[in-house]
């Protein structure tokens, strides 16, 4: 660092608008005790005439009232001096001397490779991660080093500036929830739903975009019409909220007398109504309504109908909810194609369509439980409002299944049809038993949602031991099955710590082959253990053992 010339020490004096006085420090280490002194305003480091650092001002005029929050840090990550845009980041007035992971709320990570900051003290120029710090809170951090000399016996500043990123994250995660959406609503080759009736299909899609709407884009609100190719004539797909005039109001592709929705369908462009009452194309839709957003749904250039929702808050979308509904409409339009909605009524079997929705859509629901449970555990206590959504959010999750099985229950497939996938028979102790599976292999539990629920149980999964324990003390199930070789527990482990949360709940231990190494079943035997169940199943032995373990009473 050296000292600065005297020239340039009077130039910053002459430049400086109030009085101040210039200590000249001989080292950065030196520099770093003066910037904790409360008689300090702040440092200006001048580099070396041979050093390629840019000065760097930590004025009271500048850094502490930028609208980013500012740090430096020794090379050990304790903070040394912060701004006030930091402090109020970080909810606290006074960090210095704390370390920066600790006032962030998060655990310092193990290893280097894994630790922003530990990088850049081995590599040069900025380092630049975002961390989450709690529920949907983001922090973008770049870190710099700033060393006094190459010597590796100098002391090294962590210079480190800091942005609450979260609402950019939170954006991102929803465009990529809308993105899953799409590939749940799409994934259906033509040739496996070739026997699907039409009302099947279009109730299959129903479901799958009231679920997706509500709990990803948070619209209660919804109208989809079907652009007749035709006739011109939109006619509704679904709708929710809507009052039953408009419900049934028959409407064309049509710039006029055919209110937003027919607009939207003719031009094939978004609108975007902030007031309905000073909107002469807008039509009642719901009540109460007070602003509308209605894009077109679009495949390959051409119109195939559109996605109204509607608020009764003036002002309630912007353009941000206009980019968001029409990424969602550009997948709902790839799924009616997929579908075939618009073709003719084939012949079908209810009870491989039932089965069809529940493959594609049992995992995903089942992540979504497992992380908004979660959620909900870590949120106990602390906010309300946002414990409510969560825990509307598990009761749809678990509604969109049960709305399946009910549909399913309703239709009757042919006695041919029966046969073949192998529903010969009814079984009533089963009917309505909520069952949660826990193995680490995706296959297994496929075939436990497949296998269990054509008899009418509710299957839920996890991965491993610690979701199993978290979804058995978040909610009622009539039987556990848990592999004994999960990744974090033993079967005998994951049978005690189950049975601890509710020692009536009856728990089967599951095995490939009959490898038990550690003899879980053997222990868990002489503890009570309701039986054991082999993989891959038997359709038979797993519905016999299923059948013993559930309790008779209701």
């Amino acid at each position: 660092m050296g000292q600065p010339k005297p020239e340039i020490v009077h130039e910053l004096q002459q430049q400086w608008e109030s009085p101040c006085e210039f200590i000249l420090p001989e080292s950065l280490s030196e520099s770093l005790s003066l910037l904790q002194s409360p008689e300090i305003s702040g440092v200006f480091f001048l580099p070396h005439e041979n050093a390629g650092q840019e000065s760097l001002l930590l004025a009271s005029e500048f850094l502490p009232s930028l609208p980013v929050g500012v740090a430096l840090l020794t090379d050990d990550f304790e903070i040394v001096w912060a701004n006030q845009e930091f402090c109020r980041l970080v909810n606290e007035e006074h960090p210095a001397t704390r370390s920066f992971y600790d006032i962030l709320g998060i655990q310092e990570p193990p290893a280097p490779v894994d630790c922003p900051l530990a990088l850049t003290l081995t590599e040069s120029g900025t380092i630049r991660e975002t961390i989450r710090i709690h529920d949907d809170r983001y922090f973008e951090i770049d870190s710099r080093a700033i060393r006094e000399s190459h010597s590796d016996d100098d002391p090294t500043l962590l210079f480190v500036t800091v942005r609450d990123v979260s609402e950019r994250e939170v954006n991102r995660q929803k465009f990529d929830a809308i993105s899953q959406a799409g590939l749940d609503l799409g994934d259906l080759a033509p040739q496996d739903i070739a026997e699907m009736s039409e009302r099947e299909r279009i109730d299959l899609l129903k479901s799958k975009i009231l679920y997706y709407t509500s709990d990803i884009l948070k619209y209660e609100t919804v109208e989809i019409r079907i652009l007749d190719q035709k006739t011109g004539q939109l006619n509704q797909l679904l709708q929710v909220g809507m009052q039953p005039l408009a419900a049934g109001r028959t409407l064309y592709a049509a710039t006029e007398d055919n209110g937003v929705t027919g607009y939207v369908a003719e031009s094939g462009r978004s609108y975007l109504c902030p007031d309905i009452e000073q909107d002469s194309l807008y039509l009642p839709g719901a009540q109460n309504a007070r602003s509308s957003l209605t894009v077109p749904l679009i495949l390959h250039d051409q119109v195939l109908g559109t996605f109204n929702v509607e608020s009764p808050v003036t002002k309630a979308f912007d353009e941000q909810d206009l980019k968001f509904l029409e990424l969602f409409s550009r997948e709902i339009a790839a799924a009616l194609n997929t579908l075939n909605l618009l073709m003719a009524e084939r012949q079908s079997t209810a009870a491989e369509g039932t089965q069809l929705i529940l493959r594609k859509v049992a995992n995903p629901v089942d992540e979504i439980l497992i992380d908004a449970t979660w959620l909900l555990e870590k949120l106990y206590g602390q906010d309300d409002e946002l414990t409510q959504r969560v825990q509307r959010l598990l009761k749809d999750a678990r509604q969109i299944r049960q709305l399946i099985h009910q549909a399913g229950a309703t239709m009757a497939p042919s006695e041919t049809k029966t046969q073949l996938i192998g529903q010969k028979e009814t079984r009533p102790a089963l009917s309505g038993r909520r069952i949660l599976v826990a193995d680490q292999d995706e296959e297994t539990l496929q075939s436990a949602h497949e296998l269990l629920e054509r008899y009418g149980c509710v299957v839920e999964t996890a991965h491993n031991a610690e979701e199993s324990f978290l979804m058995a003390r978040s909610f009622d199930y009539d039987l556990v099955i848990t592999d004994i070789r999960l990744p974090d527990h033993t079967g005998y482990e994951c049978y005690r710590r189950l049975k601890s949360i509710d020692e009536n709940l009856p728990v089967l231990l599951m095995t490939g082959f009959g490898y038990d190494a550690e003899h879980s079943i053997v222990k868990a035997r002489q503890e009570g253990l309701q039986g054991v169940v082999f993989k891959p199943f038997r359709l038979d032995l797993l519905l016999e053992e299923v059948e013993k373990a559930v309790p008779t009473e209701r």
